[in-house]
């Protein structure tokens, strides 16, 4: 029995590798269990480690950002390198529903508290490097860009950066890649729906933004026409293109600007 979850699940040392860890916790805002993949740096004697928290896209879950973009072995890397200080990396599932939740409050479930509050708070109480002092950021590709960029604009007192790669700017832009309706998703808020909405209702105070899309990705219109809003408004941001589409390969290296942007937002 713990303080915060009825029940607490982590993966034992003894078979853990790669420096990661795995966190199953009965989450009230899921109505059941919710999985987070962890990468807990090797590093003696830290405190208050600044803790991502890393979202997955369509069809994925925790395991898909160390499995298929081997994040944790870019940051490893990148800490050896001196390139960014340690940080705990939290890759939580998004819930799980369907062919992917959009980290949207729908079905009965709270997909948005669980990663805002549940995750970080599963972490503090699990990962001694980090505790309520840790600086809190969030990323994503995909529908969990959109997720990023929702949640931490929305959310803004709680994060100090948001990054996010081949985002999703409008849950009516689901539909190109999940088989379940867009009614689903959508909030009686109009301005829940979108990024643009969310910064309209929640935007008086915005952190550090960076966010990049392949040149050959299918969103590539939207994330222009994201860019072109922020920069209309007065937003600062860093909005940047590379070759590349929607897909694994790219992901992978641009992870790494991602880490770097978070450690310059310390």
């Amino acid at each position: 029995m713990t303080e915060l979850f009825r029940t607490t699940e982590i993966s034992d040392p003894k078979f853990e590798s790669d420096h990661l860890r795995f966190i199953t916790v009965k989450s009230n805002n899921l109505k059941g269990r919710g999985d987070i993949c962890v990468f807990v740096p090797p590093v003696k004697d830290a405190e208050n480690l600044p803790l991502v928290i890393l979202l997955h896209g369509v069809y994925g879950s925790s395991w898909s950002w160390s499995q298929k973009g081997g994040v944790h072995r870019s940051a490893l890397e990148m800490i050896e390198n001196g390139s960014i200080e340690p940080m705990i990396i939290a890759m939580p599932s998004d819930g799980l529903w369907g062919d992917g939740s959009a980290y949207m409050t729908h079905n009965q479930r709270n997909f948005e508290k669980w990663i805002v509050e549940d995750v970080p708070n599963a972490i503090i109480e699990n990962i001694p490097l980090t505790s309520k002092d840790s600086k809190l950021f969030i990323s994503g590709l995909s529908m969990g860009g959109f997720g990023a960029l929702r949640l931490g604009i929305k959310y803004a007192d709680k994060f100090n950066g948001i990054a996010a790669h081949s985002s999703i700017t409008n849950v009516n832009q689901m539909p190109l890649f999940v088989e379940e309706l867009s009614e689903n998703y959508k909030q009686k808020d109009l301005n829940e729906n979108s990024v643009l909405g969310v910064l309209k209702k929640y935007g008086n105070k915005v952190p550090k933004i960076r966010f990049d899309c392949g040149l050959e990705d299918d969103l590539l219109d939207h994330n222009r026409q994201l860019h072109h809003e922020l920069s209309t408004r007065g937003i600062a941001h860093e909005y940047e293109e590379f070759a590349g589409g929607h897909e694994w390969s790219y992901w992978q290296e641009h992870i790494k600007k991602t880490l770097h942007f978070f450690f310059k937002c310390e």
